[in-house]
């Protein structure tokens, strides 16, 4: 978390030396070294020959939050992980989908690449033709969609994707899809669908592929529309869930959900195992450190505007 802070809220760079002291620590002390001790040696965890189950204790769950914890390629164990993850994943049609499957699966398309992305692996081929796949693959209406009608603002994960992608790789189509996708999230105010949903108003982590308007706070400012007036609700929303204290909580464990989504894991209660880094209802350093980088992008972009042409 040290690091995280220092490089994504106060904008240190790679060379500061408390940086590099903080960066080495990170696979020696604390969650990532905890996740790490449990990885089979042939890089996977829990079983090595399913990537995606169980959920939410397996390989793939276990990199997307390496992934967020600031682990690379660097380290040996996350390179043995995620070329196994990538020969499982890759798909022909030129995305990722689960290791039982031959197609591509949005949810599974945007994590995977987003994921391999901070890992450091911009320059596989696997990776790059994840992009070409999500242009594809985009609904009419401008979102994506894991359930066809590309109606779903949980549907997120493409345009995450997208937001850790280094704008020189963009090409035009690339461009135009965020800006609808973007569009998409923006014309909804990052909530509105159908009827209220509570859990979109819960932070949780790990996010995996739920969605919560943090999640689309987040995604939103990370690509450049901090000072969109349509993102009001949302920053209100988060700025009513401050503690006293200027933390955040944490909310609540996935899964979580209700309706017909929970019914099914209660008559199913050995297919989804919830895991988590920290404890719902206290006060979560993850959280805080999403809600924090959503303000001071919003900020950066308010003085950017105010500044003289």
């Amino acid at each position: 978390m040290r690091y995280l802070a220092l490089t994504q809220l106060l904008g240190r760079p790679p060379t500061d030396p408390d940086v590099r002291a903080a960066r080495d620590r990170i696979p020696r002390v604390g969650w990532a070294a905890e996740l790490l001790s449990r990885q089979l040696p042939d890089g996977a965890w829990v079983s090595s020959t399913r990537l995606y189950h169980p959920k939410y204790l397996s390989t793939n769950w276990m990199l997307l939050i390496l992934a967020d914890l600031g682990m690379t390629r660097d380290d040996p164990r996350i390179a043995t992980a995620c070329e196994l993850w990538i020969e499982r994943f890759a798909k022909p049609d030129g995305g990722f989908g689960m290791d039982s499957g031959r197609t591509s699966h949005l949810c599974l398309v945007g994590n995977t690449a987003r994921a391999l992305l901070r890992f450091g692996y911009d320059d596989h081929p696997a990776v790059r033709s994840s992009f070409d796949w999500l242009v594809q693959h985009q609904a009419k209406l401008g979102g994506w969609s894991c359930f066809g009608s590309g109606r779903n603002l949980d549907s997120w994960e493409g345009l995450s994707a997208f937001a850790a992608y280094p704008r020189a790789r963009w090409t035009s189509e690339m461009t135009r899809a965020v800006e609808r996708g973007a569009e998409f999230f923006l014309e909804r105010e990052l909530f509105r669908q159908g009827d209220a949903y509570p859990p979109w108003s819960r932070f949780h982590y790990p996010v995996h592929y739920y969605y919560d308007l943090l999640v689309g706070l987040d995604l939103l400012t990370e690509l450049g529309y901090g000072r969109d007036p349509r993102l009001r609700h949302a920053l209100r929303l988060l700025d009513r869930k401050r503690r006293p204290d200027g933390r955040w909580n944490l909310d609540a464990v996935h899964p979580d959900a209700g309706g017909a989504v929970g019914e099914w894991i209660r008559q199913h209660p050995n297919e989804l195992t919830p895991f988590a880094l920290e404890a719902p209802g206290a006060p979560s350093k993850m959280i805080t450190l999403q809600a924090l980088r959503v303000l001071a992008r919003r900020d950066a972009a308010e003085a950017l505007a105010r500044e003289p042409t």
